[in-house]
């Protein structure tokens, strides 16, 4: 998982190893036991710090859950605007095709699919965790998908008239739909519907 820079006070630099024990309990215990089934005295225990030590990086037990679930992009690649700039549809289109075997890994994991879980129970109540899950899981994704869309619209890939969100919607939909069936695919189950999908919205090459 990544890592999120949290908030410096005064005093000797925080050690990172703390950070990331503190996220992971936190991310741990909020998928096993949802918001309310999980505490800042929980989260201290489980990764052998002290609660205040916990405070000192994050001031309320919602804003630490949202840290932990946006450490869980796990090997989701995010490649940014200037990573796309100036590509071809192919060579956008290609990397994006390059990113779903890591990808598909990480959708693949059980803890993964509870998390996702979890924040959907917890939209109504808790809305900042689904909008930290939003923020830095969704709309990196959606960005990419977009550049790749765009381009091959450009390009008269796809028709001039298509609605490039409601493709992209069409696509995030029929993936979080299967992520969540009863019986989830695996790996390499997900990533042959991964590379499906994508290839029948126009965003990879068709295998």
């Amino acid at each position: 998982m990544t890592a999120v820079e949290p908030t410096r006070g005064r005093g000797r630099p925080r050690d990172p190893r703390t950070d990331q024990a503190i996220l992971a309990a936190a991310l741990e215990l909020f998928t096993e036991h949802g918001h309310a089934g999980t505490s800042i005295e929980q989260i201290a225990r489980r990764a052998g710090v002290g609660k205040l030590t916990v405070y000192r990086r994050w001031g309320s037990k919602d804003e630490l859950i949202a840290a932990a679930v946006e450490s869980a992009r796990g090997e989701i690649p995010n490649p940014g605007a200037d990573d796309l700039d100036g590509l071809s549809y192919a060579e956008v289109s290609r990397a994006l095709a390059d990113a779903l075997p890591a990808a598909a890994r990480t959708l693949a994991e059980p803890g993964y699919r509870a998390m996702l879980a979890q924040l959907f129970g917890s939209s109504v109540t808790h809305p900042g965790l689904m909008a930290a899950f939003w923020e830095n899981h969704i709309l990196p994704l959606r960005r990419t998908m977009h550049t790749v869309l765009s381009r091959a619209v450009d390009e008269g890939v796809l028709p001039a008239d298509t609605d490039v969100e409601a493709l992209i919607d069409m696509t995030v939909g029929a993936i979080m739909y299967r992520l969540l069936r009863p019986e989830p695919p695996g790996a390499d189950e997900l990533l042959a519907y991964l590379r499906t999908v994508y290839g029948q919205a126009g965003m990879v090459p068709r295998q």
